[in-house]
């Protein structure tokens, strides 16, 4: 028998390091990008392992390796796809041969795999007014794209647009190294940088892959089957990022995150206490104040309790309330009752340069679940901190105000719908999120995939649930500080 013969198909073929002159293009025409997705979780589709994994760039689907023992390998000379793309050296190549592809025209796709913008283009991001096409002809505006929602993941979408709005992150997660950095940053940053992508293959993006990790970092707390609450996710989510960024248990300030969202509270408690006098009279008695200082990355905004009854028209009654009123639970001076305590709180200098306000609307006991519908009216700009924080003369001029102006809002909607339980019809949460786009100062609503332009005068008729405030800079100006507006 020949030697020919015996040996294996799998040792028989040589691998190429190079295309023979004359055929440096072969097969890039049967690249279809249309059907390019890397948006999903980076396993391969036999072996469902997630080392060294390719993705075949005619039919989108992802393989294992390029060896000759190889899913990819085998694909190739199954099906007849050649150009593979590697998910985590962005090189392409050609198999069965094995030799790299380095054509300029390939470089669209390597850049969709993972969007990496120049530090000028990040600076310039919320200065130029930006549109970009897809591959359809759709046209989208980078930062401001419909998010898909695999199941019940809203919760989920609205909470990362809020992120990717807030400048220091977002251009920290986009211009920072995160591969020595646990999944949850890296999935988180390549997010990111896919919302504000100017070259998209598709108008839309899908959180599928950092979704998959926040489920196993949770213990399925999180997941993309059933609905969370997005004020629950976000104080999960900052955690476990601050920790992953290398943020610190213990001490404060030691990552982005921190930096950007964590200020400090002055907390005043004073126990109640009461008993009867000689003539058996009941009094009260004040106890010492107890004060501590705390840190916060969400203020809690309490609304007031909505009306029981019907109005003379027998219409419902959907109260208002503006959010300097919520706000005076800040102010030091009115006193909350909480078990057998009063509390009064009062913010400290400086505030950060971001605040996170959950208003508060949602309340459950042992029976049932409560919404509060009252609306909250705001100011889109110039929202004056300074009335809720105690004064410090040695970090900030007193009587000056702390602007603040709105950067995003999530909003909520309470939707009836038909169901097959005794109720007959049960009321399901669908969330939106309020976005600013800076460079137009124009507002965008987000509800998964679809964007459409808002006004910023009837922002505040929806149920605010969890607003983004920005601390507006100071300019110098001839050596003076003036606010930036």
């Amino acid at each position: 028998m020949d030697g020919d013969e015996e040996d294996s198909a799998l040792t028989a073929p040589m691998r190429q390091e190079a295309p023979e002159e004359g055929y440096t293009d072969l097969y890039l025409d049967t690249i279809d990008r249309g059907v390019l997705d890397f948006d999903f979780e980076k396993l391969c589709s036999v072996t469902l392992s997630n080392i060294n994994v390719y993705a075949c760039l005619v039919c989108g689907k992802y393989y294992q390796g390029r060896g000759p023992k190889s899913q990819a390998y085998f694909h190739a000379l199954e099906i007849g796809h050649h150009i593979y793309v590697n998910m985590e050296t962005k090189k392409i190549y050609v198999l069965p041969e094995g030799y790299e592809v380095t054509s300029k025209s390939l470089d669209d796709i390597k850049f969709v795999v993972d969007p990496r913008l120049s530090p000028d283009e990040v600076s310039i991001l919320d200065k130029e007014q930006k549109q970009a096409w897809d591959l359809l002809g759709r046209k989208y505006t980078p930062g401001f794209v419909g998010m898909n929602n695999i199941k019940a993941n809203d919760y989920f979408n609205v909470v990362v647009h809020a992120l990717a709005h807030v400048v220091p992150l977002r251009n920290y997660l986009m211009l920072e190294d995160l591969s020595k950095r646990p999944q949850l940053a890296q999935r988180f940053g390549i997010l990111v940088r896919k919302i504000w992508n100017p070259r998209a293959f598709k108008s839309h993006v899908s959180p599928h892959e950092l979704l998959q990790e926040i489920a196993l970092r949770s213990s399925k707390r999180y997941t993309l089957t059933e609905q969370a609450d997005p004020v629950d996710f976000l104080s999960w989510f900052l955690n476990n990022l601050h920790l992953a960024l290398g943020g610190s248990k213990t001490k404060p300030g030691s990552s982005i995150v921190q930096k950007v969202f964590q200020g400090s509270l002055k907390i005043e408690s004073q126990k109640i206490t009461a008993r009867a006098d000689a003539g058996d009279r009941l009094r009260f008695e004040d106890a010492t104040v107890q004060t501590e200082i705390s840190r916060f990355l969400v203020l809690t905004l309490d609304l007031p309790a909505a009306p029981l009854f019907q109005d003379a028209l027998d219409k419902n009654i959907i109260p208002q309330v503006p959010l300097t009123s919520i706000l005076s639970k800040y102010d030091g001076i009115r006193a909350q009752e909480r078990k057998d305590a009063r509390v009064r709180y009062r913010l400290l200098h400086p505030l950060p340069p971001y605040l996170l306000f959950h208003i508060k609307r949602f309340s459950r006991n042992k029976f049932v679940s409560e919404r509060n519908p009252t609306i909250v009216t705001f100011p889109v700009r110039s929202l004056d901190m300074s009335p809720y924080i105690e004064p410090n003369p040695k970090l900030y001029p007193p009587g000056e105000p702390v602007w603040y102006d709105l950067v995003a809002n999530i909003t909520h909607e309470a939707v009836r719908v038909r169901d097959d339980s005794v109720e007959g019809e049960q009321e399901s949460k669908v969330w939106r999120v309020q976005l600013r786009d800076r460079s137009r100062e124009e507002w965008s609503e987000v509800q998964d995939l679809f964007v459409e332009r808002e006004r910023a005068e009837t922002l505040f008729t929806k149920e605010s649930y969890l607003q983004v405030w920005e601390k507006r800079k100071k300019a110098k100006v001839n050596g003076k500080g003036k606010e930036r507006v």
